[in-house]
């Protein structure tokens, strides 16, 4: 970290628009490492200055308006605080002036932020007051904020109240806020301040850093070492992190967090306390800047900055609690951290040669040559010992003359009758010997004889890195499984690695949190030696999800994917306990005479009373639930078979319809309707429909005459069109192939007219637009469009400019094709209406009344033509 050594000045700092002026009444350190003797250091405070400035910030904190709200908004009541102008009898006493991105700034955060969780929830608790302040033309240049709890400590609290500070006591809270998270400024003409040390801190979580860090300093003394918080904790979290729980007023585990964050930005760090034995003493926690604000020796400060955040660790030299030290990269070695041998040389620890019990060998150290010479199970393995030397008693007879001496050397025994002599090893040692010659670290052993329980057994996990994290704890007990169970056991730790990443874990959490699980059940159980059936253990116990409540994400009463206490058991203990205590106060109420044995006799009758009332509920409830299932199962069958018969009615009746003659030309088997005239009664609708549309801006709608004569005049350029469609597929229709299939013909031909139509509909429809939107109901909304966007708030400074006069003549275009589109909307349902009026009075003539004149009809060549046009 750098040094930075500033003057006390006083300079302006402009806003970006108002001209206000701003005193630094201060030096402001930089991010760096400020100089320990310098006077004007804000991180140099008195005791009597640092305990007001305390007393001062948790008064603010813990106003009813402010207690509770989020670190956003508490610590944009401390900035807003600390930047009040001193009481001076004036109108804006009491009052910072500040905009909301200078706010922002101080805090990390962006504006939306600060309007969202800072701002917005002040003024509506009815911790803050705003105002805007405009400029001359009516643009916002700044924001006036009054912090109620400071008003009414000013108005009804007296100079006594801690709120009430003076304005040297506001200076320096403020200067010291600006070295401890001050974003930083260079004004013009002054010597520039730098940004405090968590400047750079921004984005979430920066608000409660911050906090925590000013809360932090005023909290410790001119030693560094920050005040502990008394009483017991947590283990899990420290006491550190119940330390920063308290002064934030969350949960130790978010403390947890924030201490982490600091002491990763450099401005907090874990030590111990020394002792006069060596041993390490207390953690405790240093806040670096006012350690070296105070000039603290360099050498306690550094060691404190690079010791791990863990507050209690196992010396470098240990050997464990049983064994003396024993050289680094020894056993145990792969557990030492790199924090732990860091700080190793600074921080007290326990003297490598001190021994906390008796020494013991760590290991088992074999006596001699372990390998049976002759096979016997009471071989002994050595002849230094009197009860080894004591085996081999009148046992040295040979067996047929012959000796089994053997002149391997100490520790082996010499075979005998009671040894039971092999002359040659057994089968199954040679092939197991064979297997271990054969075999690697991963590799998979062949046994002979019992292949069936035995078969490819492994020694070594698994070769999936994921499956060797998640089954470490457990690996001796691998060893004790067959080939078969082996991979049993592999499969179901696959099944759970990808149920836990199901659970919102992310992949990479999985395995560590299989072995957790896996550590914490043979820690109930007492340890692997305990663990008699290791298959039946793993699969039954060890690897199964045991949740203590409802939600899938619980595990023995911890969240999966966040590792903290699950709220639900939490709040089924907390039923539990209030309908325990519940039945006691009714008791009270109820037998009021009762000894505490008969008062306790009662409680669990009643207790046993209600579990038994539940239990039965709840097998009423399952035979409640188990009928319904089989309703819906009988009701969807039902619906099965009621969609099947509908199913073949349908494929009846489209049977029925597919055998009906055409109703327009009498084609058989046409499905009621044959293509072409299909073809011809869509061609018809759209004619209609192109004749309506021309209409509707070109005739009168009351006068149907006019009507008629416009939908007439459409026809006839509709019917020009399709005679060119027409003549041009006869043209283009190879000579005969028309003669050969009359009834294709025909329908091609109407298809022709059909896209004829089809392709003209669209001139007609944008014709007609275009003059509705010259309509006197189409200008006049235009009209008010253009005045309504013209007259908007953004314009009225300049509302002939050009954009002015873009955006009004963009709004008018819109809604005069609004208008248009409305207008011939209207128009179409009016025709509409009195065509189906029309239509009504003179109905069709069916098709079977209507053949006897088609069959009195000449067909000669002329005529055939037309009808298959």
């Amino acid at each position: 970290m750098s040094t930075a050594v500033a003057q006390r000045t006083t300079g302006v700092v402009p806003g970006p628009r108002s001209g206000w002026k701003q005193t630094v009444l201060g030096p402001v350190p930089g991010s760096g490492q400020v100089d320990a003797t310098g006077s004007g250091n804000p991180l140099r405070l008195g005791r009597r200055m640092r305990l007001r400035l305390l007393a001062a910030v948790q008064a603010l904190l813990a106003d009813p308006s402010i207690a509770g709200q989020p670190d956003v908004a508490r610590l944009a009541a401390v900035v807003l605080y600390a930047k009040s102008r001193a009481p001076k009898g004036g109108k804006y006493d009491n009052v910072t002036s500040i905009w909301v991105a200078e706010l922002g700034r101080w805090m990390g955060v962006g504006e939306s932020t600060v309007h969202r969780r800072g701002l917005g929830p002040l003024k509506k608790s009815g911790g803050l007051r705003t105002e805007v302040v405009p400029d001359a033309q009516g643009h916002p240049t700044g924001l006036r904020c009054l912090v109620m709890p400071l008003w009414r400590a000013r108005k009804g609290g007296g100079a006594g109240h801690p709120l009430a500070l003076s304005k040297v006591e506001l200076a320096t809270l403020l200067h010291l806020i600006e070295a401890l998270f001050g974003h930083g400024w260079a004004p013009e003409g002054k010597e520039p301040t730098p940004p405090g040390l968590l400047a750079g801190r921004k984005g979430r979580g920066a608000a409660t850093d911050r906090l925590g860090l000013l809360l932090m300093v005023l909290h410790t003394g001119s030693s560094g070492w920050l005040q502990l918080c008394g009483g017991s904790v947590k283990k899990r979290e420290g006491r550190g992190a119940a330390t920063m729980a308290r002064l934030l007023g969350c949960s130790p585990a978010g403390g947890k967090k924030v201490l982490a964050r600091l002491t990763e930005a450099g401005v907090a760090a874990h030590g111990r306390k020394g002792t006069g034995t060596g041993m390490d003493g207390k953690g405790r926690i240093m806040v670096l800047p006012v350690a070296r604000a105070y000039g603290r020796d360099l050498a306690v400060v550094e060691a404190a900055q690079g010791s791990e955040a863990v507050l209690s660790a196992r010396p470098a030299g240990a050997g464990g609690d049983l064994a003396p030290s024993v050289e680094a990269g020894a056993l145990g070695a792969s557990g030492v951290s790199e924090a732990e041998t860091a700080s190793e040389a600074e921080v007290p620890a326990r003297p490598a040669g001190a021994e906390l019990h008796t020494v013991h060998a760590s290991v088992v150290t074999p006596v001699g040559d372990l390998s049976l010479s002759c096979g016997s199970s009471g071989e002994s393995r050595g002849d230094e010992g009197r009860r080894p030397e004591r085996v081999r008693v009148r046992e040295d007879q040979a067996v047929d003359g012959e000796s089994c001496v053997a002149g391997s050397g100490p520790g082996v025994a010499t075979p005998g009758p009671l040894c039971g002599e092999k002359p040659k090893k057994s089968p199954v040692d040679q092939r197991v010997e064979r297997g271990t010659a054969g075999a690697g670290a991963g590799d998979r052993l062949r046994a002979g004889g019992w292949e069936k329980a035995q078969q490819q057994r492994r020694l070594a996990l698994p070769a999936d890195l994921r499956l060797r994290v998640a089954l470490g704890p457990v690996s001796s007990l691998w060893e004790r499984l067959s080939g078969w169970q082996q991979d049993q056991v592999e499969a179901a730790a696959k099944a759970e690695l990808a149920q836990l990443a199901g659970l919102d874990v992310a992949p990479e959490d999985a395995p560590r949190l299989l072995a957790d699980r896996l550590t914490r059940r043979l820690t109930e159980t007492g340890g692997e030696a305990m663990v008699s059936k290791p298959f039946g253990w793993l699969t039954g116990r060890g690897l199964v999800r045991r949740p203590s409540c409802s939600d899938r994400r619980c595990d023995d009463g911890i969240r999966l994917d966040t590792g903290e206490s699950c709220e639900s058991c939490a709040n089924v203990l907390h039923v539990r306990r209030a309908r325990r205590a519940r039945m006691r106060a009714d008791i009270d109420q109820e037998l009021p005479g009762l000894t505490h044995g008969e008062r306790r006799r009662v409680l669990e009758e009643r207790l046993a009373d209600r579990v038994a009332t539940e239990a039965q509920n709840l097998a009423r409830s399952q035979e409640q639930a188990r009928t319904e299932r089989a309703q819906r199962k009988a009701a969807r069958a039902a619906d099965q078979e009621r969609a099947e018969r509908e199913r073949q009615a349908a494929a009846a009746a489209e049977t029925v319809r597919q055998a009906l003659a055409c109703e327009d030309c009498g084609q058989q088997q046409a499905g009621g309707l044959c293509e072409a005239c299909g073809y011809r009664r869509r061609t018809e609708a759209l004619i209609v429909e192109a004749g309506m549309v021309a209409a509707t801006w070109s005739a009168d709608l009351a006068d149907q005459d006019d009507v008629d004569t416009v939908t007439a005049d459409v026809r006839a350029s509709l019917a020009a069109d399709i005679e060119r469609a027409r003549r041009t597929f006869l043209d283009s229709a190879p000579p005969g192939e028309l003669d050969a299939d009359p009834t294709g013909a025909a329908a091609a031909l109407a298809f022709g007219a059909l896209r004829a139509v089809e392709a003209a509909l669209p001139e007609f429809r944008s014709s007609a637009l275009g003059r509705l939107g010259q309509a006197e109901e189409a200008c006049a909304e235009a009209r008010r469009a253009y005045k309504t966007e013209q007259g908007r708030r953004w314009f009225r400074h300049n509302p002939n400019g050009a954009d002015a006069i873009a955006a009004a003549t963009k709004a008018a275009d819109t809604a005069r094709e609004r208008a248009a589109e409305y207008l011939l909307a209207t128009r179409l349902k009016q025709l509409r209406e009195q065509t189906a009026a029309r239509t009504e009075q003179a109905p069709a003539v069916p098709w079977t009344d209507r053949l006897p004149e088609l069959a009195a009809r000449p067909l000669d060549t002329d005529t055939a033509g037309a009808v298959i046009a």
